[in-house]
């Protein structure tokens, strides 16, 4: 929940939960001008209510981000440039990202990262197979096991070892269900949902 401020308001908070499976279907057809109009739609929405600014809370609509942040009715935080500022202040140069394919594949955290003189590596081919197949048919449907997160550890140790990464970027907004900060000893835990959340209350102080 959102804490009130000094004179006891909290603030309003407008959620437009779109049609996840419209926009999944739109990315896997690489259909980014159609999803680009849809998101700056449903962020109309968001304006026509009332609203100030807006996020997409989900990492992987930011594959268009750029695209939906020049036609938006509204200023947008982008989940991404919050994780690596948060990568910057932390002085990591080389960090590990999981999420879904489009993510990992759609190439807008190392754009964003190359940027600011750090490197974004993903799991190889098998690994981010592993990862899409177990974020979008167990964690997205609230399914949490054991031996997922034991696989998932051993895709990260891979990185660790082969890539010498400081940092792993949560990327998608699912995974903290199933990763902890203790889960990765030695390297910094980089969790994209609670980064964006503090990016909007670090607006609203």
């Amino acid at each position: 929940y959102f804490e009130r401020d000094a004179s006891g308001n909290y603030p309003r908070v407008i959620i437009n939960s779109i049609n996840m499976k419209q926009m999944l279907d739109l990315i896997g057809s690489q259909k980014f001008d159609e999803l680009t109009d849809y998101l700056v739609f449903e962020l109309a929405k968001l304006a026509d209510a009332g609203a100030d600014f807006g996020v997409l809370a989900s990492n992987t609509p930011h594959i268009v981000f750029e695209k939906v942040n020049k036609s938006s009715p509204l200023p947008l935080i982008s989940i991404v440039e919050a994780t690596c500022k948060k990568a910057r202040d932390m002085g990591l140069q080389r960090v590990g990202l999981t999420g879904t394919k489009f993510t990992m594949q759609g190439g807008f955290y190392n754009k964003v990262f190359s940027q600011h003189g750090i490197e974004v590596i993903t799991p190889d081919e098998a690994g981010q197979s592993y990862v899409h197949d177990k974020y979008m048919n167990e964690l997205v449907n609230g399914i949490i096991l054991d031996e997922t997160r034991s696989g998932l550890l051993g895709i990260i140790n891979k990185l660790i070892h082969d890539h010498d990464i400081e940092g792993l970027i949560l990327g998608g907004t699912e995974l903290p269900l199933i990763l902890k900060t203790d889960d990765v000893p030695g390297i910094h835990v980089l969790d994209t949902t609670e980064i964006h959340v503090g990016s909007v209350l670090n607006l609203l102080e």
